[in-house]
């Protein structure tokens, strides 16, 4: 969302700034604007970087202390790195990504009794090439093609667990982000590109 803020914010002439700064929930993130063109009328947004800032590995106080890592649905148990990029994330790496049925295993895992609140799911699988396949299960709204707070979540905990270095490449169902978790300052950086789908009205 953040990108294609700053992508709408640029194309529609609403700023002629290539940094912008964006007020969220979770903190003012940085949006640098990577252009294609010579700053014409019709320069484009290619892709936007934003920082995204640190993650945070306390669990919350509203969170149960001992998901410290273990979470079983049926006869499977997962172990999962918590992650909070603003919102909380359980990342779990698994063998069998393309086939793992990410709705059954990710409903139960968002509304176990270790997340009062509730959770991001996400399972991630490091290939060969050293991408990090992952698929998504957002709380409140099921399978989703991408998360941009789950694609860094899912970065740090490659790191942290010694599957990946600082850098990854995060693919996801909708596409695929560059993150980077910068060893200086502590903040995950997020690249990836925004596109145009349609315009319309609404009638109220």
């Amino acid at each position: 969302a953040s990108r294609c803020i700053g992508k709408y914010l640029y194309e529609r002439r609403l700023t002629d700034k290539t940094t912008i700064r964006l007020q969220t929930l979770s903190g003012v993130k940085l949006l640098k604007l990577h252009l294609v063109g010579n700053e014409t009328p019709e320069t484009k947004v290619e892709s936007v970087t934003v920082d995204m800032l640190a993650p945070s590995f306390r669990v919350p106080e509203q969170y149960d202390e001992t998901v410290g890592g273990v979470l079983t649905v049926g006869s499977r148990t997962f172990h999962g790195t918590f992650v909070s990029m603003g919102n909380p994330h359980f990342v779990c790496f698994v063998d069998d990504i393309d086939t793992l049925d990410v709705a059954r295993y990710g409903s139960a895992m968002e509304c176990a009794t270790a997340f009062p609140e509730r959770c991001n799911i996400e399972f991630a699988e490091l290939k060969s090439d050293g991408t990090i396949r992952t698929r998504v299960w957002e709380r409140g709204s099921g399978i989703t093609m991408a998360c941009g707070t789950g694609a860094c979540a899912t970065a740090v905990a490659a790191a942290v667990t010694g599957r990946a270095l600082r850098r990854s490449i995060i693919a996801m169902d909708g596409g695929t982000l560059h993150i980077e978790w910068n060893e200086a300052d502590g903040h995950v950086y997020m690249t990836g590109p925004a596109a145009f789908v349609f315009d319309g009205e609404i009638e109220i």
